[in-house]
């Protein structure tokens, strides 16, 4: 009988309520007795499927460079609870069978999986063995896992390159002129091995081995490099080097006195050395220029020692292009390329990586990590301006994108110039949900950036008052202090990126509990970034140190994080609550009281009269990977009587009226609201509420719903007079709490008043349109003049 047939004989005696004992003894599919070797550093696993939660789906494994699906012929709750471990849950609460969640595609890679539920990795469980099935993906397993993660796990959800990388441990260029100009974009190509580092013999050696080459190191493009004047100058520069050595070395060397040996001399040393001249590690490389790292091709390796010669060559060398962003252009702005963009990354801590939104039809949305590789990853690395892809991530890894899904089962071959260019399939409702958006985390030219800046005194690597790398006018190094009177989240931003820590968490401009150091000059003042910087040092600053508060504990400081929150607004439910009320002056105190209304309003004839208001629902979402909690601690929240609640923020919320040249004309409550978890996504659970002075957040996958018929939930334009106007909305206006992205935190409408009735059409977040879309968006008939058309 096979294991569907003990299925079904099962299910007939749980009806019953009883256990066949024939059932059991003619039970004969083959028990596993096999082991699959262990695969730990290599195997990723992802739930994916429709419909389900995030903490359910059918189970995937990423084996040998492809994903593949699990029989459920003799699964049990003790593989999935091994299976939801591995995902990064405490243990799991159910099974599926038969494709619950949809048919998987390509590999089955494992069935007959038989675990005791303690095991470490599914691989240690008993099976057939990779790849051996007699499945269909009919009977693809899922797994249910409990919604609770295990502390400190790592997401599983990182495609990897999969080679050896203890063939290849590091790749570098070495530039044959000295210079202090980062990137290298130029030089011999070496190979780290054991202590030192080797050459490539170039016999042999293709443009596609070089586009490799430049990849792994950051860069885009490759370009042909002068192979005559690398022969000259390296021939050249050994010979010097011979020369320099025969002249200081004629002297008899020292004898030991112990054994009467010849000591050898430093001269005989370096003679001998250069002699060696070259150590060539790989004498041939045979790329197809996809590969995203050079152990990914086949090569040739010396079977001897690594001095061996390159006959009829000499060391390989590349030259590569670099992206935009990386152009050296002698202190001068950069340019900003005229070319219209079709994708973007979002979500990133740094430079080069975030999640994948592309254009279509004006608007951005995200690709479906079906079927997402490091092939199609490196294709969008390349066409942003970097080298190719170090990992390909799926599952919402760099958080959840709103809006449209474009791009779902991505295939590319890696020679592709845009994603656009790769063969994909159109997106329906039910194939792909955000919690499956595709990130890349790309390769970035190597720019030494840490190494002007430290943290010191904190309790963690994450923590700490920052010192800058300062020279004098004597060429002499020392650490130095930065003025915290203006720092912030943005500039702290700057610092945890430069230093490779992540997001920012807070920016401080007080450190006397982080004393621990003897610097205690300072050495920058006046700090003020966009957020956008790769180093402070391109920050602006003032040119003379002008500092206030002078003293070391008045320095600044900065914690960062693996994670942080992100907050965006619901554009359309915003457009679809908006009408206007005249709401009589005596049911407005409370809302004066909290600077609610117009300057206008202290002059009206209370509590006769009224106030116009512009009224409409906030939505307000975490599609972070932290949660968003308030930058003040409870002990210092403001409690207001007339509405009898907390505030947490001075400052949540802008809402502004804006004429056609940006003016305000109605500014709206600037929102300190108490915060809240009104509502979240199905399985996640509700962490935070304002009643009986509970704490306040918004938990990643739910939203603080803001109604439309609640206080201060307003604009008075009471003395706006009728026209063409731009609503805009911008939550947590002043960056006081990190956020991974603040782009996304503006909403924009166009607003038509007549006097009487109002409407909002093209709303949306800042960000959501292309340049193109948002110029349309301002030039909105009327818009310009004023007048109602």
């Amino acid at each position: 009988m096979n294991s569907r047939c003990w299925k079904r004989c099962f299910i007939i005696s749980f009806l019953l309520g009883v256990w066949f004992p024939a059932c059991i003894l003619v039970q004969t599919t083959p028990r596993p007795t096999s082991t699959p070797k262990p695969q730990s550093d290599r195997l990723q696993f992802r739930l994916v499927g429709y419909p389900r939660k995030h903490n359910e789906g059918r189970i995937e494994i990423f084996y040998k460079g492809e994903w593949g699906t699990i029989c459920d012929d003799d699964f049990s709750l003790s593989n999935a609870h091994v299976l939801c471990r591995q995902l990064g849950f405490v243990a799991a609460t159910g099974w599926t069978h038969s494709a619950k969640y949809g048919k998987g595609l390509g590999k089955i890679w494992l069935d007959n999986v038989q675990c005791n539920g303690g095991e470490k990795s599914i691989e240690l469980c008993k099976s057939r063995g990779w790849g051996n099935s007699d499945c269909t993906h009919d009977e693809d397993a899922g797994v249910i896992c409990k919604d609770e993660r295990i502390p400190g796990f790592v997401d599983s959800n990182v495609i990897h390159v999969q080679v050896d990388e203890n063939k290849v441990e590091e790749v570098r260029l070495r530039p044959v002129v000295t210079t202090k100009k980062r990137p290298i974009t130029e030089g011999v190509v070496e190979v780290k091995y054991k202590d030192g580092w080797t050459q490539i013999c170039d016999v042999g050696w293709t443009p596609k081995n070089t586009r490799v080459i430049c990849g792994m190191l950051g860069f885009p493009h490759e370009r042909k490099v002068n192979k005559n004047f690398y022969k000259n100058h390296l021939r050249k520069r050994a010979a010097e080097k011979e020369a320099k050595a025969n002249v200081s070395g004629p002297r008899l060397p020292p004898r030991d006195k112990a054994n009467g040996r010849a000591k050898p001399s430093t001269a005989s040393k370096r003679l001998s050395a250069e002699r060696q001249k070259h150590q060539y590690r790989l004498h041939s490389v045979a790329c197809v220029g996809t590969e995203v790292h050079l152990a990914a091709c086949p090569l040739e390796f010396n079977k001897g020692n690594a001095t061996e010669t390159c006959e009829g060559g000499m060391p390989a060398v590349v030259s590569c292009v670099p992206g935009p962003q990386y152009v050296q252009n002698n202190g001068q702005k950069k340019k900003k390329p005229q070319t219209t963009t079709t994708v973007r990354l979002k979500g990133g801590a740094k430079l080069g990586e975030g999640r994948v939104e592309v254009l279509k039809n004006n608007e951005w949305g995200t690709v479906c990590d079906d079927r997402w590789t490091l092939l199609s990853a490196s294709v969008v690395c390349r066409e942003l301006g970097f080298g190719s892809a170090k990992d390909a991530f799926t599952g919402a890894r760099m958080g959840q994108g709103i809006g449209p899904i474009h791009m779902n089962e991505v295939q590319c071959l890696g020679t592709e110039k845009s994603i656009w260019n790769c063969g994909f399939k159109n997106i329906t409702s039910e194939d792909c949900q955000h919690i499956e958006d595709a990130a890349v985390r790309c390769n970035t030219p190597y720019m030494a950036f840490e190494n002007s800046l430290r943290l010191t005194g904190g309790r963690t690597p994450y923590e700490g008052r920052v010192e800058v790398l300062s020279v004098d006018a004597n060429g002499t190094q020392s650490w130095g202090l930065v003025c915290g009177g203006a720092w912030g989240t943005k500039e702290a931003m700057v610092v945890c990126r430069q230093l490779g820590l992540g997001y920012a968490n807070h920016g401080l401009q007080e450190t006397w509990y982080w004393d621990g150091s003897n610097v205690t000059e300072m050495v920058m003042s006046g700090v003020k970034c966009t957020g956008n910087e790769m180093a402070l040092s391109q920050c602006q600053h003032h040119k003379t140190i002008s500092c206030q508060k002078t003293s070391a504990k008045f320095s600044a400081g900065v914690i960062c994080s693996e994670t942080a929150s992100d907050l965006v607004l619901n554009a359309p439910l915003v457009q679809q609550t908006v009408y206007i009320e005249d709401r009589p002056l005596h049911m407005l105190y409370c809302a004066a009281e909290e600077d609610c209304l117009s300057k206008s309003a202290a002059k009206a004839n209370w509590p006769y009269g009224h106030r116009r208001l512009l009224r409409f629902s906030s939505q307000i979402h975490n599609i972070g990977r932290a949660d968003f909690r308030p930058k003040a601690g409870r002990h210092s929240w403001i409690w207001h009587a007339c509405h009898g609640h907390y505030h947490s923020m001075d400052i949540f919320t802008h809402y502004d009226l804006l004429s056609s040249n940006g003016t305000k004309v109605a500014e709206g409550h600037k929102a300190s609201f108490c915060l809240e978890d009104t509502e979240c996504h199905e399985g996640i659970s509700k962490r935070y509420e304002c009643a009986n002075f509970g704490e306040q957040g918004i938990t990643v996958g739910c939203w603080d719903l803001y109604r439309h018929d609640i206080d201060c939930q307003w604009i008075d334009i009471t003395d706006v007079k009728p026209g063409n106007y731009v609503l805009q909305i911008v939550i947590n206006p002043n960056f006081e709490v990190a956020e991974s992205d603040f782009t996304n935190n503006a909403m924009k409408c166009n607003c038509k008043y007549d006097g009487h009735r109002i409407w909002l059409h093209n709303c949306h977040m800042g960000d959501a349109f292309s340049d193109e879309a948002e110029r349309r968006f301002e030039k909105y008939p009327g818009q310009l003049n004023n007048q109602i058309s």
